[in-house]
């Protein structure tokens, strides 16, 4: 009950049980979930559009000073109780060697986007199949970032009046810093949690180490988070627990690429599968099996019946032997 009839070419017929439950999607939703090959154009556009829409909307977030100050007060407490207070001592102990916290302080400034827009042009060049699905953690993890800045303004730790940081930028007057010094009117200085440095590396790193081949280049892209981890806390741009709502923001991405696709993009096909085509009808004249016609198929071959009453060169019909007479 259920089943379907089908006539196979020996003419024998076969059931064939009626998918009940097999029910896939039609249409223009399943064309948007299946992996296709990027377009340049508008990866570009896309990006572009994207990141000054994540600027605008960070930098929109009213400066709720006072309420800032009090959440990284909280926050600075509860780490002491925790036992994991530490960021002040690595901040002083960091900054007393100069090379290396000025070379931070360009490392927290820049590498932030440069990383993360070459494993995007990586994905592109690479892992066709895979980019979309990549990308849409990135973009999911920056848009629930965006709702915390909004919901939960904290002051970073340089900025805290009786924290005891030091802010290294202004101290020791590097470039690159959006929250210090003359461009610091240009970014929000109080939307330190979560932590996005954190979300893009940790995005990066784990890429990285799913999808490259040379072992070396995997445990780089293990250690760049870990790094971008130390930067943070040695600038005193971020706590510990900024960190943890970063982590939490990607496993928001990835829960949203894992729930669109139906696999992790790392699970994925490296390149987008060609579509399918129908095949071509055989030509007039074909036989069954699509070889040569019966014609030129062999010296043995019979000649169609249209050809013994074709006229001859002269335009004129063959003639027919006259039956002969006995007397």
């Amino acid at each position: 009950m259920g089943d379907t009839t089908v006539t196979t070419l020996e003419g024998r017929e076969t059931a064939v049980p009626h998918p009940v439950t097999d029910k896939k999607e039609h249409g223009p939703l399943r064309r948007l979930r299946s992996p296709r090959r990027p377009r340049l154009w508008f990866e570009i556009l896309l990006i572009a559009v994207s990141y000054w829409t994540y600027s605008l909307i960070r930098n929109a977030v009213p400066e709720q000073k006072a309420e800032a100050l009090r959440n990284a007060d909280w926050l600075w407490k509860l780490e002491h109780h925790l036992g994991i207070a530490v960021e002040e001592s690595i901040n002083h102990a960091v900054n007393s060697v100069t090379w290396l916290i000025v070379g931070m302080n360009y490392y927290y400034a820049t590498l932030h986007f440069i990383v993360t827009l070459g494993v995007l042009v990586w994905l592109y060049r690479s892992h066709p199949g895979r980019y979309a699905a990549t990308r849409l953690v990135l973009f999911a993890t920056t848009g629930v970032a965006l709702v915390g800045y909004y919901l939960y303004p904290l002051a970073p730790p340089r900025l805290m009046t009786d924290g005891g940081f030091i802010d290294t930028v202004l101290v020791h007057d590097t470039w690159g810093s959006m929250a210090s010094g003359d461009l610091k009117n240009m970014s929000n200085q109080y939307a330190a949690m979560p932590s996005m440095h954190i979300g893009w590396s940790v995005w990066s790193g784990l890429t990285i180490f799913a999808l490259a081949r040379i072992p070396w280049v995997r445990v780089l892209g293990l250690l760049y988070p870990t790094a971008t981890l130390v930067v943070i806390v040695a600038t005193a741009n971020h706590f510990w627990l900024d960190a943890v709502g970063g982590l939490m923001c990607l496993a928001f991405g990835y829960t949203v690429a894992r729930l669109w696709y139906g696999r992790l993009p790392h699970a994925l096909p490296r390149r987008v599968p060609q579509p399918r085509t129908h095949p071509r009808s055989p030509a007039v004249g074909r036989g069954r099996d699509g070889g040569c016609p019966p014609a030129a198929a062999g010296g043995n071959a019979e000649k169609p019946a249209e050809e013994a009453s074709r006229p001859t060169e002269d335009e004129h019909p063959p003639t027919r032997p006259r039956p002969t007479t006995h007397a």
